[in-house]
């Protein structure tokens, strides 16, 4: 064969570049491992859904993860730890606004994956919560100090506790705000919380008086009404339709006659829980018309529904992310209008504020019923539901 030069000879096929793994790839992962578990929720999302998130295949996010469990587990700190570090930053006697700007900033950047520690943590292993409970009690510890030393008011834990829930609404809901808008508003949120005085003599809000659940009549009601309780203390993945029906002295097959599977249970329930809102806010808002009245009357009566109905509101803020979309859509509808009322008298009593700063607000207001109400235990009574409207009234900044 003849001997061919080597500038004769065709070129080379270029072979393919292999793709560079990032160093960050772990980090990565977890990201989006968070935003899963916050859209989906912990049994609902899967390790196909989070590589897919990270453009890589299942078996590469096995070899950083065991499992599910141990990325989930990795995730439900992240938050926090971001937190406990940027604090640890902050001098030990910091002016309280400096306190919460550093809160701010982190739980803004972990907007997407935050809501993993607040509705999923539940789902850790007792040792891996109990871990998790005391790095946020580190960062209660920091707020508390600061929130002590400007405001001396009796409650300070109480404050502090729910100041941290007004900026931790913002990874609870998908309002479009600019970050540093958002903790701006947020910080202003907080310290409006922690300068509330919930001894303050005062005009107190009338008592609201929220429509009833309605009675179980019929075996369907009955099952319902034996569900929610259920679903509020296990979570609904871990409920079985044996455990139902023996609620209610049915076998599991007899379940089917009343709800096609438990979905539809969840799905029963959650319309049961915007149903009850709605219908209280209505009535709370009769004959309302000065702005400041609206929006307090909304507030107790958010307050009310939250210390009545527990367990249903609980499970209907938990578990909606699970619900299919179909199910999902009234409700996310039902969710939609009310915010728009908040939207609404809150811009009237506060001209200031765009939409979209307004209904940022409202969720801190939510923000600051769940956090506050956690820390009573929901030991229902007049003066907690007073002193927790005093406190949603002071993050709305009126």
């Amino acid at each position: 064969m003849p001997s061919v030069s080597p500038s004769a000879r065709p070129a080379e096929t270029a072979r393919p570049v292999p793709a560079t793994r990032p160093r960050n790839r772990r980090q990565l992962i977890v990201d989006a491992a968070g935003r899963v578990f916050s859209e989906r929720g912990y049994h609902a999302a899967s390790m196909e859904d989070v590589a897919a998130r990270v453009d890589i295949t299942a078996t590469a996010l096995y070899r950083h993860f065991p499992n599910k469990y141990a990325l989930f587990a990795e995730c439900a700190g992240v938050m926090v730890d971001g937190l406990v570090a940027a604090l640890d930053e902050v001098p030990s006697d910091a002016p309280l606004t400096e306190v919460l700007t550093a809160v701010a900033r982190i739980t803004v950047a972990h907007r997407a994956s935050g809501g993993v520690y607040r509705w999923e943590a539940r789902y850790l292993e007792r040792e891996d919560r109990r871990r998790l409970k005391t790095k946020y009690d580190r960062v209660v510890d920091r707020v508390d100090d600061a929130v002590r030393r400007e405001h001396p008011f009796p409650d300070g834990r109480l404050r502090a506790t729910a100041a941290l829930g007004a900026i931790g609404s913002i990874t609870m809901h998908r309002t479009s705000i600019a970050q540093r808008r958002a903790e701006d508003l947020l910080v202003k949120s907080a310290l409006g919380v922690a300068a509330s005085d919930p001894g303050a003599e005062g005009s107190a809000p009338a008592p609201v008086e929220l429509p009833a659940r309605p009675v179980p009549r019929t075996r369907r009601d009955e099952i319902l009404a034996a569900a929610v309780p259920l679903f509020a203390r296990d979570g609904f993945a871990s409920v079985t339709n044996g455990q139902i029906a023996r609620a209610v002295g049915l076998t599991p097959s007899a379940l089917y006659r009343h709800y096609p599977g438990k979905i539809d249970v969840l799905a029963a329930a959650c319309l049961q829980a915007a149903d009850l809102l709605a219908r209280g806010t209505e009535r709370s808002l009769r004959g309302v018309t000065a702005p400041y009245d609206a929006v307090v009357a909304l507030a107790a009566t958010h307050v009310a529904y939250c210390f009545e109905y527990t367990d249903l509101n609980s499970v209907a803020e938990a578990e909606l992310p699970g619900l299919p979309a179909d199910p999902r859509r009234p409700l996310v509808l039902a969710q939609r209008k009310h915010i728009a009322v908040w939207e609404h008298w809150l811009r009237l009593a506060r001209p200031e504020l765009d939409s979209r700063q307004a209904r940022a607000l409202a969720h801190a207001g939510f923000g600051v019923v769940v956090e506050a109400g956690r820390r009573l235990r929901w030991r229902d009574g007049p003066a907690a539901r007073r002193t927790v409207t005093r406190l949603v009234v002071g993050a709305l900044g009126l």
